[in-house]
């Protein structure tokens, strides 16, 4: 476990802490986090760029970082915003220490992959592939992670930012999902959940999953996303604030 991940805030109010996705980065949540920064104290970090790290050493370095960065203010409890496997992770976290959160917000993600094979083989074609030439990889991946709107300025912002991402994280990233099944443990979080999905997402079915999860957790709210893929953070007309906002309010009442 690295015992104090680096981390950044901005904002004041309750503390929502974005878990990035598979990236690792944090870096594409630059047009969410001044929008959130208006109503919450908002840490992004980056995940470890670590070939031998699991996922519960990312659960337990997440609560590290809880300890870190919200123990100065008593006993807070927080909000987690997850985006794909940074979904998958929060979602563990909330099994291992509930009583730390206030709510999770899980974007686009998942309890379990089911598309075995494919998941199987990506790992070992990455250790294969030159990872410089992952940038135009990427881009012949766009019509399945973006949503159709998704202006030329942000996705050529995207892939700036994703040259960042290293490599022996994002292979052990994947490598962790090939374990990864929360489904037998979904109905012990009790946190209020709040489960946004795409309905244009071609890389995860987060539709569906959203609705499994929610049949299972006992205290979750979907929302549909109209017109949004895998990738919605990134997009010009989208604000997590306006679907967290009514949903807290509603919530805390």
């Amino acid at each position: 476990m690295i015992p104090h991940l680096p981390y950044a805030e901005r904002g004041q109010g309750p503390t929502i802490i974005l878990v990035p996705g598979l990236d690792g980065t944090a870096l594409l949540f630059y047009r969410q986090v001044p929008i959130l920064a208006r109503r919450f104290h908002v840490l992004t970090f980056p995940l470890p760029d670590d070939s031998t790290c699991t996922m519960d050493s990312l659960v337990e370095d997440l609560r590290q970082l809880v300890e870190d960065a919200v123990g100065q203010k008593g006993h807070e409890r927080l909000i987690l915003c997850g985006e794909s496997f940074g979904g998958a992770l929060s979602l563990s976290f909330a099994v291992a220490y509930p009583r730390l959160l206030l709510g999770l917000v899980i974007v686009n993600s998942f309890p379990v992959i089911r598309r075995r094979i494919r998941l199987n083989l990506a790992p070992r074609l990455l250790k294969l592939v030159p990872w410089g030439a992952m940038p135009f990889v990427r881009r012949f991946t766009e019509s399945r992670l973006h949503s159709p709107h998704t202006l030329p300025v942000d996705l050529a912002e995207f892939h700036e930012r994703t040259r960042s991402i290293g490599r022996q994280g994002y292979i052990r990233r994947l490598e962790i999902l090939q374990q990864y099944d929360i489904r037998g443990q979904l109905q012990r979080i009790r946190t209020p959940t709040l489960l946004l999905a795409g309905d244009l997402d071609h890389l995860v079915p987060s539709v569906r999953e959203a609705r499994f999860m929610a049949s299972r957790l006992p205290n979750a709210t979907v929302r549909i996303l109209k017109g949004y893929g895998h990738i919605c953070l990134i997009n010009h007309d989208f604000s997590l604030l306006d679907h967290i906002a009514p949903w807290l309010e509603n919530m805390t009442g």
